[in-house]
């Protein structure tokens, strides 16, 4: 996959999973790396961006495994653009779709 198409739909899938469950860092790079290929460390300046806009929020969990882990919760703020995202990847999908496939898109 292009780098470029990826880097305009990354946060839309951080977001997406966070959807489903809160989460850790790890968890979320490893997750989509074994979907998309992603250089190590890509995700969590993802987190940290969307964590400043107010998309997600943060709390600290203790682990069995070792040090406290930092889980990621997706707020409104992040679920209303997040729906957003997706209301504008599906009319580009289209769009584009069509074009790719010789279809006359006005």
């Amino acid at each position: 996959m292009n780098i470029q198409f990826k880097k305009g739909v990354l946060d839309m899938c951080v977001l997406a999973m966070l959807r489903e469950k809160d989460s850790y860092g790890y968890d979320i790079a490893d997750s989509l790396s074994k979907k998309i290929m992603l250089a190590d460390g890509t995700v969590y300046p993802i987190l940290r961006k969307l964590a400043a806009d107010g998309m997600v929020s943060t709390y600290l969990m203790e682990s069995q495994n070792g040090p406290p882990r930092k889980y990621y919760h997706l707020t409104e703020s992040g679920k209303n653009t997040l729906e957003e995202y997706i209301k504008d990847w599906e009319e580009f999908n289209k769009v584009v779709t069509g074009i790719i496939g010789g279809q006359d898109i006005e």
